[in-house]
């Protein structure tokens, strides 16, 4: 005789949303059964009670002194060093702290994006670090009934006072990086920003408009595109302003990834970087350095990120108080070889 409810279903599979569709109820319901919350009408708790008793749902442990065994990142996608920094920054605070890492890479309205919570509730992680374009409200409940801490890293809107976060000085990173083309004499100076409804992307781009004002010059609505943070958004941005009437003598990339790409749509059609086009990016990954030429760009702290991320988590999973929710780390213009003084003619 196997270890099995009536319905066939082995126990150690039962999901909080399989505990609310038998007891027509809602996920969140479920969460404040497990959480001890009042508001939920006594034949309610008792029918999600005798549920949760009947699949022998694993109840949240109480948070103790000892570290977690296990902390989940959870990333959109893992295709990008931007993710890799993050991931070198995290492994090593867990690392040193007897912690073990998983790493889940999730796509929107795919199949993984249910199934890492479902993962998640079977092995009982202590904690989360979310670096996700969206946590939806089904994925919050289960969080919040799993009783597992999280903390999201560069939101795509803003932050939750609730939740943990921690972003980059992204006006300050967009301000410096504008000032810096203008200070060596370009007044023909374009963005190519990321999507236009993140946090850090709106961030950026309000910085480099601050820069533009202060200095008085004119904010261009035809030197303002939109591209998702990659290569190819860069490289097709960048051509669209090279073929411009009056092409910009600059351009300001939102990340490093689509500066690379504007560098290669420059190269295309002739142009040398610097003497011909400045271009700036945002990021400073590892490998900007050995680009040709030498990327200048806004060194964004994303290792320190992760670490930080994973530094609050272990607090949290220790049953600690977090002095604040909300961390922005400090940006830093990095001067390198790819950009110079317009050429006199232009």
């Amino acid at each position: 005789m196997t270890n099995r409810n009536q319905s066939g279903r082995d126990r150690r599979r039962v999901t909080i949303t399989a505990i609310a569709r038998e007891a027509g109820v809602s996920v969140s319901t479920v969460s404040k059964v497990l959480n001890g919350r009042a508001d939920v009408a006594d034949g309610t708790r008792s029918r999600v009670e005798e549920l949760l008793d009947r699949h022998a749902y694993p109840r949240a442990r109480r948070r103790g002194s000892e570290p977690a065994g296990l902390v989940d990142l959870v990333f959109d996608e893992l295709d990008s060093p931007w993710a890799v920094e993050i991931i070198r920054g995290a492994e090593e605070v867990a690392h040193g702290s007897g912690v073990g890492t998983v790493v889940s890479a999730i796509h929107a309205r795919s199949e993984p994006a249910r199934q890492w919570l479902d993962n998640l509730e079977r092995r009982r992680s202590e904690g989360v670090i979310l670096v996700l374009d969206e946590l939806t409200p089904d994925q919050h409940a289960r969080l919040g009934a799993l009783n597992v801490p999280y903390v999201v890293i560069d939101p795509r809107g803003e932050p939750d006072p609730e939740v943990p976060s921690i972003g980059a000085a992204n006006w300050a990173g967009g301000l410096a990086a504008t000032q810096h083309l203008i200070d060596l004499g370009h007044r023909r100076i374009a963005i190519i920003s990321g999507p236009s409804g993140m946090l850090c992307s709106r961030a950026r781009l309000d910085g480099y408009r601050g820069a533009l004002e202060s200095a008085g010059l004119p904010a261009d609505a035809g030197l303002v595109r939109h591209g998702d943070f990659h290569h190819e958004s860069g490289y097709v941005q960048a051509g669209l302003l090279l073929e411009l009437p009056d092409p910009p003598t600059a351009i300001f990339a939102g990340s490093d990834q689509q500066a690379y790409g504007a560098c290669e749509a420059a190269r295309e059609r002739g142009l040398r970087i610097p003497q011909d086009l400045s271009i700036v990016g945002f990021d400073d990954l590892s490998v900007s350095r050995w680009f040709s030429p030498p990327l200048t760009t806004v060194r964004q702290p994303l290792a320190e990120m992760g670490a930080l991320a994973a530094r609050m988590l272990l607090r949290m999973a220790r049953g600690e108080t977090l002095e604040t929710h909300r961390v922005e780390l400090a940006t830093e213009l990095v001067v390198r070889e790819s950009t110079a003084p317009p050429a006199p003619h232009r």
